[in-house]
C-alpha cells in the first residue's frame, strides 16, 4: 500500500503596502476587449479596446485601439481613442489621434498628436451646466407668448 501523500499546506497570502504590482502584456499579445487592472499596466502588445487603469506605461511598439483612463501614463506607441490621464507624459515616439484630458503633461519634441487638448479643470468648468440668474431689472415675458400669422392668398 503507498503511502498517503500528505495535505496541501493553505495558501497564504501576502500584501505588499509599499510594492505596487505590475502587470505586463507582452509584444506577442493582442487583446479584443477593455482592460481594467487596479495595479500598474505596462504594454508591449495591441490592445482593441478601452484601457483603465492606476498607471500606464506604453511601449514604443504598441497600440492601444481605443480610451485610455488613468492616474498616470507615460506614452510611446499608437493610441486611437481618447485620453484621460491626470498627469501625462508624452514621449516622441508617440503617435495619438484623438483627444487628450489632462491636470500636468509633458510633451517631447517629436511627439505626434491629432486632437485636441483639455486641461480638466476647464473640462470640469464646461461639463457643469450653468445656473443663470435673473436680472431683477430685465423686462418679464409673457408666460403663453403667441404667434399670429396671417396668410393672403394671391388673386387670379
Amino acid at each position: 500500500m503507498p503511502a498517503p501523500t500528505p495535505a496541501p499546506e493553505p495558501v497564504q497570502r501576502v500584501q505588499s503596502s509599499s510594492q505596487a504590482a505590475c502587470s505586463v502584456i507582452g509584444s506577442d499579445v493582442i487583446i479584443t476587449g477593455n482592460v481594467a487592472a487596479e495595479v500598474d499596466l505596462h504594454i508591449d502588445g495591441r490592445i482593441e479596446g478601452d484601457v483603465k487603469c492606476q498607471s500606464l506605461v506604453q511601449g514604443e511598439s504598441s497600440e492601444v485601439h481605443g480610451a485610455v483612463v488613468a492616474q498616470n501614463a507615460k506614452l510611446s506607441g499608437l493610441i486611437k481613442g481618447s485620453i484621460d490621464v491626470r498627469d501625462l507624459i508624452i514621449e516622441r515616439s508617440a503617435r495619438i489621434t484623438g483627444d487628450v484630458s489632462y491636470d500636468t503633461i509633458s510633451i517631447e519634441q517629436g511627439a505626434q498628436v491629432d486632437g485636441s487638448f483639455k486641461h480638466k479643470s476647464t473640462a470640469a468648468k464646461t461639463a457643469r451646466p450653468q445656473q443663470v440668474k435673473p436680472v431683477a431689472d430685465a423686462p418679464k415675458k409673457p408666460a403663453n407668448p403667441s404667434l399670429n400669422l396671417t396668410t393672403t392668398e394671391a388673386a387670379e
